[in-house]
């Protein structure tokens, strides 16, 4: 076993796991864990702490790395990446084009799902990162390029089923996208503010999009207690806009 591993152990009840390479030592608060055991082993195997604790191997899905990623800003959060895949009708035969990677967990989402991923990162410092989590994913229908998605996109020749937009300067890219897109194509962009949300907008109005949506997706986490059952008051409600049109 060569890739990533989730390691989890239920301790007194309380479930806990860990995101690991499989070489060298990990230290855990249950025991030092000699990670090169893992390269003897598979999914659904446990290997034990020298402390005597058992984990259980477990394959790390995009959540995982949701979680465990390294980052370099703020990424896109699950409830909204599902909300694209869903509206758009993402499917493995779908090529999509991606701007603004970041730490590239979209990226990874995406690509899960869809034939092939072309992303796009105008900073190179964020590149790198992007590389090595989309190398930890095992994902090798991604293409990770280097470069404004506001000029690139005039000198694609290329076509995509699904376009997604994560950079302030959306509204520059649209009118370009048409070129792009397969007919029946869907662009999806994410905005934090109204302000240039409504940049979106009015860049899709004149750009012959028809099927157009504008949502905030509001994610309520429900808290069991003793005293009663409520929703959660420790979590944010709102992340960004999500723009959906379809061409």
């Amino acid at each position: 076993m060569e890739t990533p591993v989730i390691l989890k152990t239920n301790y007194k009840g309380n479930i806990k796991e860990y995101f690991a390479i499989p070489a060298g030592k990990l230290h855990t608060d249950l025991g030092v864990i000699n990670l090169d055991e893992l390269h003897a082993k598979s999914f659904g195997d446990t290997i034990r702490s020298h402390l005597g604790a058992e984990f259980v191997i477990q394959k790390p899905k995009a959540p995982d790395f949701f979680k465990y990623a390294k980052r370099t800003g703020a990424p896109m959060m699950p409830k909204d990446i599902g909300i694209i895949i869903s509206n758009t009708g993402l499917c493995s035969s779908d090529h999509v084009l991606d701007a603004g990677t970041g730490s590239g967990i979209l990226a990874i989402y995406l690509g899960g799902i869809a034939k092939k991923v072309v992303t796009y990162e105008i900073r190179e410092e964020f590149m790198e990162v992007a590389r090595r989590n989309i190398a930890l994913a095992g994902l090798t229908n991604i293409e990770l390029r280097h470069g404004d998605i506001a000029v690139e996109i005039q000198g694609l020749d290329e076509k995509f089923d699904l376009i997604t937009l994560d950079t302030m300067d959306a509204s520059k890219v649209i009118p370009h996208v048409p070129r792009v897109i397969y007919p029946g194509g869907y662009l999806a962009t994410y905005s934090p503010f109204f302000e240039q949300a409504k940049e979106i907008r009015g860049a899709i109005d004149k750009t012959g999009f028809t099927e157009v949506t504008t949502i905030e997706i509001i994610e309520r986490e429900i808290s069991f207690t003793d005293r009663g059952t409520r929703p959660s008051t420790s979590r944010v409600g709102h992340t960004g806009f999500i723009t959906i049109a379809r061409y």
